[in-house]
Protein backbone atom coordinates (compact mmCIF):
# COMPACT_ATOMS: atom_id res chain seq x y z
CA UNK A 1 0.00 0.00 0.00
CA UNK A 2 2.79 2.88 0.62
CA UNK A 3 4.17 1.61 -2.71
CA UNK A 4 0.91 2.67 -4.65
CA UNK A 5 0.49 5.79 -2.14
CA UNK A 6 3.99 7.05 -3.25
CA UNK A 7 3.12 6.31 -6.88
CA UNK A 8 0.15 8.73 -6.45
CA UNK A 9 1.94 11.57 -4.52
CA UNK A 10 4.80 11.23 -7.38
CA UNK A 11 1.95 11.79 -9.78
CA UNK A 12 0.32 15.01 -8.01
CA UNK A 13 4.14 16.22 -7.87
CA UNK A 14 3.63 16.52 -12.13
CA UNK A 15 0.66 18.02 -11.51
CA UNK A 16 2.00 20.77 -9.27
CA UNK A 17 4.97 21.26 -11.56
CA UNK A 18 2.67 21.35 -14.59
CA UNK A 19 0.33 24.06 -13.10
CA UNK A 20 3.42 26.08 -11.39
CA UNK A 21 3.31 28.26 -14.80
CA UNK A 22 0.01 29.18 -14.55
CA UNK A 23 0.12 30.87 -11.30
CA UNK A 24 2.24 33.22 -12.64
CA UNK A 25 4.03 33.66 -9.76
CA UNK A 26 1.38 33.58 -7.71
CA UNK A 27 -0.71 36.17 -9.03
CA UNK A 28 -3.59 34.25 -10.63
CA UNK A 29 -5.94 32.89 -7.31
CA UNK A 30 -7.17 29.75 -9.28
CA UNK A 31 -4.40 28.22 -10.57
CA UNK A 32 -2.23 29.46 -7.58
CA UNK A 33 -5.19 27.20 -5.18
CA UNK A 34 -4.72 24.40 -7.46
CA UNK A 35 -1.11 24.47 -7.26
CA UNK A 36 -1.31 24.73 -3.38
CA UNK A 37 -3.95 21.80 -2.75
CA UNK A 38 -2.04 19.74 -5.00
CA UNK A 39 1.52 20.26 -3.71
CA UNK A 40 0.00 19.77 -0.07
CA UNK A 41 -1.59 16.19 -1.57
CA UNK A 42 1.65 15.37 -2.80
CA UNK A 43 3.59 16.00 0.05
CA UNK A 44 0.96 14.03 2.45
CA UNK A 45 1.32 11.13 0.52
CA UNK A 46 5.30 10.82 0.55
CA UNK A 47 4.16 11.61 4.72
CA UNK A 48 2.05 8.81 4.56
CA UNK A 49 4.65 6.74 2.55
CA UNK A 50 7.17 7.07 4.51
CA UNK A 51 5.36 5.36 7.71
CA UNK A 52 6.33 2.05 6.56
CA UNK A 53 9.12 3.25 3.59
CA UNK A 54 12.84 3.97 4.19
CA UNK A 55 12.60 7.94 3.96
CA UNK A 56 15.77 8.03 1.66
CA UNK A 57 13.92 5.70 -0.55
CA UNK A 58 10.53 6.89 -0.80
CA UNK A 59 12.27 10.27 -1.46
CA UNK A 60 14.22 9.38 -3.67
CA UNK A 61 11.41 7.90 -5.96
CA UNK A 62 9.09 10.64 -5.42
CA UNK A 63 11.16 13.05 -6.27
CA UNK A 64 12.49 10.98 -9.66
CA UNK A 65 8.47 10.04 -10.83
CA UNK A 66 7.83 13.93 -10.46
CA UNK A 67 11.07 14.33 -12.20
CA UNK A 68 10.10 11.98 -14.99
CA UNK A 69 6.78 13.24 -15.19
CA UNK A 70 7.39 16.36 -15.62
CA UNK A 71 10.08 16.43 -18.11
CA UNK A 72 7.92 14.16 -20.76
CA UNK A 73 4.72 16.16 -20.12
CA UNK A 74 6.24 19.51 -20.18
CA UNK A 75 7.57 18.21 -23.58
CA UNK A 76 4.41 17.49 -24.59
CA UNK A 77 2.44 20.09 -23.05
CA UNK A 78 4.60 23.46 -23.32
CA UNK A 79 7.25 21.96 -26.37
CA UNK A 80 10.20 21.71 -24.22
CA UNK A 81 13.03 20.17 -25.64
CA UNK A 82 13.78 16.02 -26.32
CA UNK A 83 17.21 16.11 -27.25
CA UNK A 84 18.64 12.04 -26.93
CA UNK A 85 20.96 13.42 -24.33
CA UNK A 86 18.16 14.70 -22.18
CA UNK A 87 16.31 11.44 -22.70
CA UNK A 88 19.37 9.45 -21.60
CA UNK A 89 19.46 10.87 -18.39
CA UNK A 90 15.91 10.98 -17.78
CA UNK A 91 16.43 7.01 -18.47
CA UNK A 92 19.15 6.86 -15.47
CA UNK A 93 16.79 8.38 -13.20
CA UNK A 94 14.15 5.86 -13.93
CA UNK A 95 16.52 3.33 -13.61
CA UNK A 96 17.69 4.27 -10.27
CA UNK A 97 14.63 4.56 -9.22
CA UNK A 98 13.40 0.93 -10.33
CA UNK A 99 16.77 -0.53 -8.60
CA UNK A 100 15.56 1.10 -5.33
CA UNK A 101 12.50 -0.44 -5.64
CA UNK A 102 13.88 -4.23 -6.10
CA UNK A 103 16.23 -3.73 -3.23
CA UNK A 104 13.54 -1.62 -0.85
Amino acid sequence: MAWFVLVVAGLLEVAWALVLPATRGFTRVAPTLAFLALISASIYGLSVATRTLPVGTAYVVWVGIGATGTVLLSVLVYGDPASPARLAFLGLIVTGIIGLKLVD
